[in-house]
């Protein structure tokens, strides 16, 4: 054993000759300053070494020979006359060391050291020679709790301590003499008074760390465990304890013990724990947390978020923020964008601090600062996003008052924006990289054709070029800089969009496998400590292999093992392990299925679809590394045996993504892309929306639902005020969809408009009562009316034969007119009808009218004149209309609010008076609440160049001026033609109803308010006519 005292520092020089000289110097116990002034925080080393060794080189013995290579600098002597220090392992929890005590002394004394990593163990006991005192010290979450008790008297506890499971040495005394109990943890002391009877003497044995077997003794057979951890410099009374003699078995008794070394392990140095996690260990085992991390698992390896907008988009998720990790269990963290779900896009916007209009001006004749855009992702994120990414582009709006993009002729330019690698770059939207022209120089439409941008013309007034800059390697923009403002009254000011990309070229990326020897092969897989794979599947066949990587002896495997058993195995030198996870229904269905399987030091996990998750945890102090050596197979195996049969997609391995279309187009049996993804996604396409294939996904067509949106779960609504009303005309529709022959329902319609069966479904609000909610008519007096009576109630009647009178069914006395959302549905099969209202109350009634509806002419929402053949009560509420918001309204394949308010389609919507879109009627309204609804703002300014005539661009100012008060006075104008014709159209309703019936109560002026106010009118029955109570 070398052993040396260290007071000074030895330096060893290692000098190598290559193409650069280089001096390697390590140095020991200190760090030299080579004679100048270099101050360091720490102190030198003082104490002893032994078996210093570096590369295997004994240092010591090399410095006892003067070896040249070593530098001995102070004073250092080759031995050592520090006393040795012998620490205790306490290697399980029931490990123990019993001491005698100090018999006749009237105090209590104990002294020792320790180090841990577990928060919690028995670490002293002790019961008093005379009397059933007793005296117990335990760790418990981290600190040092000293309790004295006798029976029949209450305990006297002390605390001390804090964070003493940090792996250190921590230093315990403590003492009890007289009325006094007191304990001393690192210098810091703590003691408490009792009052305990009987005489204090020191105990006849000490128990440390824990207790033999079957023991009574007190602080023994609780449910504390042992210590586990070190102890050294032990004292009972004034008597050190040589752990020596404890050995030889001169002194007490012990189990499990290992004297003369602390076999302690860092169990954190090097931590497991990725992407920041923080470790925590015990005797045993370690720990990540993984709080704020955005990661999971058992090392924090697995990412809580999604790959992309499109996997949002594919989970059912709407327009919003969300957080994204594009490489998964990689080193890039997860990125903060906005996820835009359009009908038959996802943009993923990447927003950024620059997002108002920014005026570009000249102090003193200086140059303006560029500004530098700071976005939400950082470089490595939004390189990860663009790269993954079909399409992405930025809009730059650029605005001009006698200031240029390019001085004269010579095209020398003088603004010029910078991407994302630095580079700087002239040209502008629409054109190739290196151009130097905006949109209208390519289209040949600038203001003045001399110039390839409106802005080069240098007009004394506002223009603007709106940019598109879609050459993706170049974004995003960081800076724009604009510089041709120096001139007197020259301006200039421009706007930067976020970042948009569409498409992900992974999510989507896949292979067919078409025989079972084929299969296609990567480089070999890299995760020795930690791995993971994912990928989605679909198949038919009862078995095959998914993914194999083989080792001499090591091997990682991923197969469907039956068909409802995805099996995940692997061997890193422990033996084979497999965890299983099994489905109640069979995984070939030809549906996607997603697998996740996760290998770390402590356990391997395997999630397929959402079910339970299975875990297998690793064997303690195991081999732990995944050694590979060859190549990746995916979708067989080296053996060409058990191949795979189906298509597999998105793999990813480690969050790296696998390019399988790529090599698909080069491997024998192999095809690029897999069809047919609505049997796995149209679940999300709602409301009768129907599910469209894509080459990448899917999308929602929603023609024939009642709502829009990606998912058609968008509903259409709008406010009705007095008077207004949507009229569908069913003969421009069966036209339409007769000629293109698209459906058998319109066929059905063009032959006769006859139907045998419909549903109808509607949602509204109102507090107008009576009020006709729905009316479809037919050439032949037949109809469909929806109302609500003068008392609230809801009334549905169906008069299918116009020799008969009307079935009408009454929905209890419950007013609907409350001001609150409801729904209906309808559902007619033959003379059968169902009923369903606000999803609760469902009702069946059988028609006495008829059996079909025939020659259906047109559905009408709100006020309709004296309809043909319908009766008093339908004729009353039609008069009055309805005075709301509707929403969701469709009849069979007819959606008249979507054809109204979605202007294009192929029918004919009429509509007359006030009635203007809503975002929901669900959405409660305050004051002017409608009013805002139906005032909605249209979106502006997309993406033109040309002249403005706003004048100076915005920023956070008001504008005002002669175009102002012309606007005013515009307003004015439209506003008071308006009045003037709502009052012809009030008087001539006025008119024909009080003609038709003079008891109807006076109608509210608007929607809105109709909504706020509370008509209590009482309505009395029609006895004559037949009605249905449920």
């Amino acid at each position: 054993m070398s052993t040396s005292l260290w007071t000074g520092t030895v330096s060893i020089s290692r000098l190598r000759a290559s193409a650069t000289t280089w001096i390697l110097i390590i140095s020991f116990g200190g760090i030299p300053g080579h004679g100048k002034s270099v101050a360091f925080p720490q102190k030198d080393f003082h104490g002893c070494f032994e078996n210093l060794y570096y590369n295997g080189v004994d240092i010591i013995d090399l410095s006892k020979k003067h070896t040249p290579q070593i530098l001995v600098t102070g004073n250092v002597s080759f031995s050592c006359s520090h006393p040795q220090i012998v620490p205790v392992t306490f290697l399980s929890s029931r490990s123990y060391l019993a001491l005698p005590g100090t018999i006749g002394e009237d105090k209590v004394s104990v002294t020792f050291q320790f180090r841990t990593w577990n928060r919690a163990g028995l670490l002293l006991t002790t019961q008093f020679q005379h009397g059933p005192v007793a005296l117990v010290l335990v760790l418990n979450d981290g600190k040092l709790r000293l309790s004295l008790s006798q029976p029949g008297h209450p305990a006297r506890d002390v605390t001390a301590g804090a964070g003493l499971s940090d792996g250190q040495w921590h230093s315990v005394s403590l003492s009890l003499k007289g009325n006094h109990l007191n304990v001393i943890v690192d210098g810091e002391a703590a003691s408490v008074a009792h009052s305990l009877h009987g005489q204090i003497d020191s105990g006849e044995t000490y128990y440390l760390g824990g207790c033999p077997d079957n023991s009574s003794g007190p602080g023994c057979g609780g449910p504390l465990a042992g210590f586990q951890g070190c102890l050294r410099l032990i004292s009972i009374g004034d008597q050190a304890v040589d752990p020596i003699t404890v050995q030889q078995g001169s002194l007490g008794t012990f189990r499990d013990l290992q004297i003369d070394t602390c076999g302690l392990t860092d169990r954190c140095l090097p931590s497991y724990c990725e992407h920041g996690g923080e470790c925590f260990q015990s005797w045993d085992t370690f720990s990540c947390d993984c709080t704020h991390t955005g990661y999971t698992g058992a090392t924090c390896h697995s990412s809580l978020f999604a790959q992309s907008c499109d996997a949002h988009r594919h989970r059912g998720d709407s327009s919003g923020f969300y957080y994204i990790d594009s490489d998964g269990s990689g080193p890039l963290g997860p990125a903060l964008v906005y996820c835009n779900m359009t009908e038959d896009t996802t943009w993923t916007s990447v927003q950024h601090n620059g997002s108002q209009l920014a005026k570009v001006k000249t102090s003193n004749g200086e140059s303006p600062q560029p500004v530098f855009f700071k976005y939400t992702a950082s470089p490595d994120q939004l390189q990860a996003i663009i790269n993954g990414a079909d399409d992405c582009r930025q809009e730059l709006v650029l605005r001009c008052k006698k200031s240029r993009l390019s001085a004269g002729h010579d095209g020398t330019p003088v603004s010029w924006w910078v991407g994302r690698t630095n580079e700087t770059h002239t040209y502008w939207g629409g054109s190739l990289p290196g151009a130097q022209k905006c949109a209208c120089g390519l289209q040949g439409n600038c203001l003045d054709s001399q110039y390839h941008c409106n802005c080069d013309a240098a007009r004394n007034e506002w223009t603007s070029d709106t940019v598109v800059l879609s050459h993706k390697e170049h974004l995003p923009i960081t800076q724009v800089v604009m510089r041709d403002t120096g001139r007197p009254h020259s301006e200039a000011a421009y706007a930067l969009g976020p970042l948009l990309c569409s498409g992900d070229n992974s999510f989507w990326n896949s292979a067919s496998f078409n025989t079972e020897t084929s299969y296609l092969h990567f480089p070999t897989f890299r995760g020795e400590l930690s791995a993971d794979v994912s990928f989605f599947f679909k198949t038919t066949a009862p078995s095959g292999v998914f993914v194999e990587n083989l080792g001499i002896t090591d091997f990682i495997r991923l197969e469907l093992h039956t068909p409802a058993e995805v099996t995940f195995s692997f061997d890193v030198g422990n033996g084979r392990c497999e965890v299983t996870v099994r489905s109640p229904t069979p995984f070939n269905d030809n549906r996607w299925h997603h697998v996740r399987a996760e290998r770390n030091v402590k356990e391997a996990t395997l999630q397929v679809d959402q079910l339970p998750s299975k875990t297998q945890a690793a064997p303690a102090d195991g081999h732990a590394r995944l050694q590979l050596n060859s190549q990746l197979f995916v979708g067989g195996t080296a053996t060409r045996q058990r191949g795979f049969l189906g298509c597999i997609r998105s793999l990813r391995l480690n969050g790296l993504a696998l390019d399988l279309e790529e090599r698909a187009t080069m491997t024998p049996g192999v095809d690029p892309g897999c069809p047919g993804h609505c049997s796995s996604y149209g679940h999300l396409c709602h409301n009768g929306g129907r599910c469209r294939e894509r080459p990448r996904g899917i999308t929602c067509d929603c023609a024939v639902s009642a709502y829009d949106g990606p998912f058609c779960k968008s509903e259409i609504s709008a406010y009705f005020g007095t008077g207004s009303s949507v009229i569908y005309d069913f003969q421009e529709h069966s036209n339409y969809t007769a000629s293109k022959n698209s459906s058998s329902f319109a066929a059905l319609l063009h032959e006769g408009l006859t139907l045998a069966g419909e549903v109808a479904t509607l949602s509204f609000r109102t507090t107008g009562m009576p009020s006709l909610l729905l009316y479809v008519s037919s050439f032949y007096e037949e109809y469909l009316s929806v109302i609500l009576t003068p008392n609230g109630s809801l009334q549905i009647r169906y008069k299918l034969d116009r020799h008969q009178e009307p079935d009408i069914f009454n929905f209890g006395f419950k007013n609907f007119a409350d001001g609150q959302l409801h729904q209906v549905t309808i559902h007619r099969e033959a003379a059968v009808v169902f009923v369903e209202v606000d999803q609760s109350a469902r009702s069946q009634v059988v028609l006495s009218s008829g059996t079909e509806f025939n020659a259906v002419k047109s559905l009408i929402l709100g006020t309709i004149l004296e309809p043909p053949g319908a009766d008093p009560d339908t004729l009353r509420a039609g008069l009055r209309g309805f005075t709301g918001c509707l929403s969701a309204v469709r009849f069979g394949p007819a959606a008249p609010l979507k054809a109204a308010l979605r202007p294009g389609g192929p029918v004919a919507v009429t509509v007359r008076g006030h009635v203007a879109a809503a975002s929901s009627c669900g959405e409660s309204a305050g004051p002017g609440g409608p009013a805002r609804e139906a005032t909605r703002p249209l979106a502006g300014g997309a993406g033109g160049s040309g002249p403005t005539d706003a004048g100076e661009p915005l920023v956070s100012t008001d504008r005002s001026g002669p175009a102002v008060i012309g606007g005013v006075i515009a307003v004015v104008v439209f506003v008071l033609l308006c009045l003037t014709t709502i009052a012809a159209r009030i008087y001539q309703q006025r008119w024909l109803y009080q003609k038709n019936e003079s008891t109807v109560p006076p109608a509210g002026d608007s929607a809105e308010t109709a909504l706020k106010s509370e008509l209590n009118v009482q309505s009395s029955v029609s006895e004559s006519q037949r009605e249905y109570f449920f």
